[in-house]
Protein backbone atom coordinates (compact mmCIF):
# COMPACT_ATOMS: atom_id res chain seq x y z
CA UNK A 1 0.00 0.00 0.00
CA UNK A 2 1.25 3.37 -0.86
CA UNK A 3 0.12 6.27 1.14
CA UNK A 4 1.24 9.61 -0.37
CA UNK A 5 0.70 13.08 1.59
CA UNK A 6 1.01 16.28 0.16
CA UNK A 7 3.64 18.28 1.66
CA UNK A 8 2.71 21.28 -0.81
CA UNK A 9 3.09 25.26 1.12
CA UNK A 10 -0.99 25.25 1.62
CA UNK A 11 -1.30 21.40 2.85
CA UNK A 12 2.01 22.48 5.00
CA UNK A 13 0.28 24.96 6.40
CA UNK A 14 -2.83 22.38 6.98
CA UNK A 15 -0.49 20.18 8.85
CA UNK A 16 1.28 17.59 7.22
CA UNK A 17 3.88 17.68 9.06
CA UNK A 18 2.19 16.44 11.80
CA UNK A 19 -0.05 13.86 9.87
CA UNK A 20 3.55 12.67 8.37
CA UNK A 21 4.79 11.88 12.20
CA UNK A 22 1.55 10.51 13.58
CA UNK A 23 1.61 8.14 10.63
CA UNK A 24 5.36 7.08 10.87
CA UNK A 25 3.94 6.20 14.48
CA UNK A 26 1.09 4.30 13.71
CA UNK A 27 3.15 2.13 10.73
CA UNK A 28 5.62 1.70 13.51
CA UNK A 29 2.84 0.54 15.97
CA UNK A 30 1.49 -1.84 14.16
CA UNK A 31 4.41 -3.55 12.92
CA UNK A 32 3.20 -2.49 9.03
CA UNK A 33 6.89 -0.97 7.72
CA UNK A 34 6.85 -3.68 4.82
CA UNK A 35 3.20 -3.00 3.71
CA UNK A 36 3.19 0.51 3.72
CA UNK A 37 4.82 2.86 2.02
CA UNK A 38 4.82 6.83 3.25
CA UNK A 39 6.12 9.27 0.77
CA UNK A 40 5.29 13.09 0.31
CA UNK A 41 4.43 14.43 -2.89
CA UNK A 42 4.51 18.31 -3.66
CA UNK A 43 0.71 19.92 -4.68
CA UNK A 44 -1.97 17.58 -5.93
CA UNK A 45 -3.92 20.24 -6.84
CA UNK A 46 -6.55 20.14 -4.55
CA UNK A 47 -5.63 23.00 -2.16
CA UNK A 48 -9.13 23.83 -0.91
CA UNK A 49 -9.28 19.78 0.33
CA UNK A 50 -7.22 20.41 3.68
CA UNK A 51 -4.13 18.18 3.89
CA UNK A 52 -4.27 15.87 0.33
CA UNK A 53 -3.53 12.13 0.95
CA UNK A 54 -3.75 9.51 -1.19
CA UNK A 55 -4.23 5.43 -0.60
CA UNK A 56 -3.03 4.11 -3.65
CA UNK A 57 -4.33 6.43 -5.95
CA UNK A 58 -7.42 7.40 -4.07
CA UNK A 59 -7.65 10.71 -2.42
CA UNK A 60 -8.62 11.71 0.88
CA UNK A 61 -8.96 14.71 3.00
CA UNK A 62 -7.33 14.62 6.16
CA UNK A 63 -6.45 16.74 9.37
CA UNK A 64 -4.16 16.28 11.98
CA UNK A 65 -7.47 15.77 14.11
CA UNK A 66 -8.36 13.04 12.00
CA UNK A 67 -5.15 11.21 11.10
CA UNK A 68 -5.99 8.46 14.04
CA UNK A 69 -9.40 8.04 12.43
CA UNK A 70 -7.92 8.12 9.05
CA UNK A 71 -5.59 5.16 9.76
CA UNK A 72 -8.02 3.14 11.17
CA UNK A 73 -10.52 3.27 8.90
CA UNK A 74 -8.59 3.02 5.52
CA UNK A 75 -5.23 2.34 6.28
CA UNK A 76 -6.06 -0.26 8.33
CA UNK A 77 -8.96 -1.59 6.99
CA UNK A 78 -7.16 -1.49 3.20
CA UNK A 79 -4.25 -3.75 5.00
CA UNK A 80 -7.35 -6.23 6.50
CA UNK A 81 -9.31 -6.39 3.37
Amino acid sequence: MTVSICIGSSCHIKGSNQIITRLQQLVSEHDLEEKIRLQGLFCMGLCQSGVNVTVDDVHHSVSPDTVDEFFRNVILAGIEA
